[in-house]
């Protein structure tokens, strides 16, 4: 007989985690809502962690060990799978890969898909100042990496809300600074992506904190990702969703039009770019 176009094909160690929690949670009598109340996450987020849009990560294992009494099992599986972002981005990093549309603000830095390695390197480096060269190196490298998702001229579709604060932050210096925006500039003007800057005159309006992003995706409800110093949060809660949307939205009203944000960022790169040369 035939054999199946799949059969006595090498599984993956990630297929392999996500049976592995399918199957023993069904062997537990739980349902994926079941199991998310006791774990705090949704049945959604579960049901995505066993069909892999979204990665077991090492705390999430380890309460699912604790439910359903498999020891160290899961967290064992979940820490062989290590990735190479931060581990408080790594779960957010995984889902930016695969959404159809991302949405983000920043209030005070450029967001890391819009980033230039000499400006990555600068922000790294100062947040980082004993850090070895080769761990720097490495952040870099990964965030990088994450900006190759742009280079799709279709997906995902992105929209970007900066607070004028971003432009003034001179990360780098003013050589860095003037690519950098130039960098985003180039972007837009490709109409790869659709950008908004909040200005100051716009005082409390368009204030949405430090790092926001939502993401959407063609199979899956919306996910926001909130970042501060060392942290980041996944949050995809209904209701949670719906109150970064409305802020999003907020956000976007406050800020001046594409066309004058660009605008703004070309004379602000101009601006560093003269302070480089005098």
């Amino acid at each position: 007989m035939a054999k199946s176009k799949d059969e006595g094909a090498a599984q993956s160690p990630e297929e392999f985690a996500r049976e592995e929690l399918r199957r023993h949670r069904e062997a537990a009598g739980l349902t994926q809502e079941a199991l998310g109340e006791r774990i705090f996450v949704s049945g959604s987020y579960v049901g995505q962690m066993e069909c892999g849009t979204r990665r077991l990560r090492p705390e999430l294992a380890e309460a699912i060990d604790r439910e359903l009494g498999t020891g160290d099992y899961f967290l064992r599986l979940a820490r062989a799978f290590k990735s190479k972002h931060v581990e408080y981005f790594a779960a957010a990093a995984e889902l930016e890969a695969m959404a159809a549309a991302i949405y983000e603000y920043a209030s005070t830095l450029v967001p890391g898909l819009l980033q230039t390695e000499d400006y990555a390197r600068a922000l790294i480096r100062g947040g980082n100042p004993t850090a070895l060269a080769e761990y720097v190196d490495g952040l870099v490298e990964s965030r990088l990496d994450r900006a190759r998702l742009l280079d799709d001229p279709t997906a995902p579709e992105m929209w970007v809300v900066l607070h004028e604060a971003v432009l003034r932050t001179a990360v780098g210096g003013y050589g860095v600074m003037a690519a950098q925006l130039r960098h985003i500039a180039s972007y837009v003007r490709a109409h790869r992506i659709t950008m908004q800057v909040v200005p100051f005159s716009a005082g409390a309006q368009g204030a949405l904190g430090s790092l926001v992003t939502i993401m959407q995706f063609a199979d899956a409800p919306d996910v926001v990702y909130t970042e501060g110093p060392r942290v980041g949060q996944l949050l995809d809660y209904p209701a949670l969703v719906r109150t970064h949307w409305k802020l999003y939205d907020l956000a976007r009203a406050a800020a001046l039009s594409p066309e004058v944000s660009l605008t703004l960022i070309e004379s602000v790169a101009e601006e560093y770019a003269t302070c480089t040369q005098t």
